[in-house]
This record gives C-alpha cells, sequence and structure tokens, in this order.
C-alpha cells in the first residue's frame, strides 16, 4: 500500500509538473507545481454574487477576490497549505462539472476558511450569472455545481433608429442579448449593414433574469421591422408537433435559403452593373458581382447550403469558391487572401459556414470580397435577387397560427415609439 501511495504521489507530481509546463506562457514557465488557469479576456468582469447559500458558515473565515491574469489555482491557495495531491485529484474529479483548467481572469471567488482547524474547505466561484460552482478542498475533495433559479419576463420596447440597431435598443432599455436575437430572427430580411436613420422597430420578448439581473433572452414573441420604408413581422409559433420557427403574415418562414450578405463589411465598394471602368485594368466592362470592401482576413461565410464545385486560384479571380447550392442557384466568392483549410472541390458546406477570407489576390486593387450569384444558370445582381422562402406553415396549423399571429401583430400595434419598456410581467420560473 505504501508503494502504492508513493507511485500515485509521484504521478501527481509529473501529471502537475508537465500540466503547468504547457499552459503557461514560455517567459513565465514556473519550477513550482501549478495548475495553470485557462486564458481570457483581460480582466473580464464578473457581476457581485452571493456565494455561501449553500454553504454553512460556522467557525468560517471568508476571504473574497477576483482572478488575476495568469495566476494560478495553486498561487491563488498556496497560503491556505492545499497540497499538490490534493489538486491532482481535484483536477480529475472537478472536470465533469467544471474543470479547474478553465478558471478564468475576472473570475470573483470566495475562499472558506475553517477557522477551528485552520483548513480552507472551499473554494466558490461563478462562471456565469446562473452558476455557482464550488470546490470542497478538505476532507472529500469534490466539485458541485449550483444553479439558480431563472425567473422569465415578458418585455416589449420600442424604438425609431437614429444610428444603430444595438444603440437604439439599448437607448430603450433592452438587453444587449435581445439584439443578436433580433439579427438571427430577421437576417433574411434585413441587411443590417444597411440600416438607415429612420428605420423603426417593435419587439416582444420574454427575459431571463436571475436575481433581477438578465442573463438571457429565452424567446421573442413577435417583432415589427420597417426597414427603407418596407415593413416586416415575424411571429414566433411552436406547432402541436413540437416543430417551431418565425413566420411573416401569411405563414411564410422568416428564414430563407440565402443570407443576405456572406460578411461583415465596411461598405459596397462596386455593385452589379454591365457596364463599369475596371480599376486594374483601365477600360470599361460589365461588373457582374457585388464588391464588398473589408480588412483583410475578414471570414466570409457561404450564404447557403450547397456543395464546393471549385476551390482554387485563378489568373483573374485570385483565391476563390464557387457553390452550387441547388439546380436553380450558385454564388462564388472571388480575391480571397486564404481558402479555408478543408474547403474543397465537393465538400458539402452549411450556410454560414466559413469557407475563406478577405484579401486582394487576383485583378484586385485593394482587400474586398467579390460576390457573384447565379440564378437559373444566369448571373444576377445578389442584393437585387428575390430570395426563395424556406418551409410555410404547415396547412395543418395553419389556422392556428392565423389566429395566434393576429393577437402578436395587435400586441405590436400598441407598442408606442421611443419609450422605456413597458411594466415587466413574471410569467414563470425555471
Amino acid at each position: 500500500m505504501q508503494n502504492s501511495s508513493s507511485f500515485q504521489n509521484i504521478s501527481a507530481f509529473f501529471f502537475l509538473l508537465i500540466l503547468n509546463f504547457a499552459c503557461q506562457p514560455a517567459e513565465q514557465k514556473e519550477k513550482e507545481i501549478t495548475i495553470s488557469m485557462a486564458s481570457a479576456e483581460d480582466n473580464v468582469a464578473a457581476p457581485p454574487i452571493e456565494f455561501f447559500k449553500t454553504i454553512p458558515l460556522v467557525n468560517s473565515y471568508v476571504v473574497k477576490g477576483r482572478i488575476k491574469w495568469n495566476q494560478t489555482l495553486s498561487k491563488l491557495l498556496e497560503k491556505y497549505d492545499i497540497g499538490n495531491d490534493a489538486l491532482y485529484r481535484l483536477d480529475r474529479v472537478s472536470r465533469p462539472v467544471y474543470s479547474v483548467r478553465k478558471l478564468k481572469a475576472g473570475y470573483q471567488y470566495a475562499v472558506i476558511e475553517d477557522t477551528v482547524r485552520g483548513v480552507a474547505t472551499h473554494f466558490v466561484f461563478e462562471p456565469d450569472p446562473m452558476t455557482t460552482v464550488i470546490y470542497h478542498l478538505h476532507d472529500t475533495i469534490m466539485a458541485e455545481s449550483v444553479r439558480k433559479p431563472v425567473t422569465i419576463v415578458t418585455k416589449s420596447i420600442g424604438s425609431v433608429i437614429n444610428s444603430s440597431l444595438y444603440e437604439s435598443a439599448i437607448d430603450a432599455g433592452a438587453s444587449p442579448l435581445l439584439v443578436s436575437k433580433l439579427v438571427d430572427i430577421l437576417a433574411w430580411q434585413v441587411d443590417f449593414f444597411r440600416i438607415q436613420k429612420g428605420d423603426r422597430f417593435k419587439v416582444i420578448y420574454q427575459e431571463e433574469q436571475v436575481e433581477g439581473v438578465a442573463v438571457g433572452i429565452s424567446k421573442i414573441s413577435g417583432v415589427y421591422f420597417e426597414h427603407f420604408g418596407r415593413p416586416y413581422y415575424g411571429v414566433h409559433f411552436s406547432a402541436s408537433n413540437g416543430a417551431e420557427d418565425y413566420f411573416d403574415e401569411e405563414g411564410n418562414s422568416m428564414r430563407k435559403t440565402f443570407l443576405r450578405a456572406p460578411l461583415d463589411y465596411s461598405r459596397i465598394s462596386s455593385r452589379f452593373t454591365p457596364k463599369r471602368y475596371h480599376p486594374v485594368l483601365k477600360r470599361y466592362k460589365a461588373h457582374l458581382g457585388t464588391d464588398y470592401a473589408a480588412p483583410v482576413g475578414t471570414p466570409i461565410r457561404t450564404v447557403g447550403d450547397g456543395v464546393i464545385q471549385e476551390a482554387r486560384y485563378g489568373k483573374y479571380n485570385g483565391n476563390f469558391v464557387k457553390i452550387k447550392h441547388n439546380s436553380n442557384y450558385t454564388t462564388q466568392y472571388l480575391h480571397m487572401q486564404k481558402i479555408k483549410t478543408g474547403i474543397r472541390q465537393g465538400v458539402a458546406v452549411e450556410q454560414g459556414q466559413v469557407i475563406g477570407y478577405v484579401g486582394q489576390t487576383g485583378l484586385a486593387n485593394g482587400p474586398h470580397l467579390c460576390y457573384r450569384f447565379w440564378k437559373n444558370g444566369r448571373q444576377v445582381d445578389a442584393l437585387n435577387v428575390d430570395l426563395p422562402p424556406s418551409e410555410p406553415i404547415n396547412p395543418e396549423y395553419l389556422n392556428t397560427y392565423l389566429h395566434h399571429k393576429n393577437i402578436i401583430m395587435h400586441q405590436l400595434d400598441l407598442i408606442s415609439y421611443g419609450e422605456e419598456p413597458s411594466n415587466t410581467v413574471a410569467s414563470g420560473i425555471q
């Protein structure tokens, strides 16, 4: 038994030594045995938390702090005399719950010390506002995760856009979490890089809260967005068969077969035209694509599901990828800095998948993506093409949807623009 224990201690020693060497920056390789923190954004702020609801604090002393950049768990606990063997066991048992290797700079933590025995008994922190993780450091080495109750609150806002969707939503009192949800729902109808002053929106949504703080958006029940004077409605609907999606006034899916834009771009530098003065060739010729100016290295995404037809270098097109989406639609992406590894002829890709990065290879005088679109074998203007919808409401559920849609649209019509959020209504606790 003694030999076995010695072997385990030696194994723990080498495990921690190797782990420390692999995780620390080259200039900070420490000779001491440590478990290294995972890297994270500098000083990520964690919200104030109440650590101790599940831990009895009889004869206890609590030390609070915030994990610093490149601070190691053994450094943090060294004054509490936590041995390497205990850290090794904690690393193993914590992995299914929350591995010690995932600790990040900025996490607020507490160390609970038993003042009678003079030992640290618990290390407590919150990886997110909904979760408290407790590492038991003495007696039985273990880790547990405690979920906080989440309250679902229904809210509604309306706003006229003066600068950006994000700023308008925040000014209207919404959580930043709402904006990405809105973009996801309306991505096939609205080009959010062409938002103009005077566009406006209304939203009814369910916000997840923990102790009064927004931590997520569980659902957007309905949205109205007016873009370039054109109105768009999106209504969430769950059929009795379990299928759910967002649909318009007629029951057509809000999701289209293609995304409106294949990248986050700075501006449209050249549009589809039968005659344009070519900046490199110095002569007039047709430009059968849309040029999106963007920094070198900007990810380029396929606008729809499909199969790679070509992925190679061409004298004029530079590095390019051509994708066949179905019998009617094909898209092409030109002048890439590089094609993403694994993107080659015959490979199937999914909508939104990165296929390459912006560059200026081939006949290009600046970093941009030339995006080309074929419909029924003919090149057309991608900005004006009428994109095909996804599957509409199943006729079996259409009447139910139309009734539900009328209720949501009426609620949206009652929302005013530019007002504070309506009174919140708790609609349930998870």
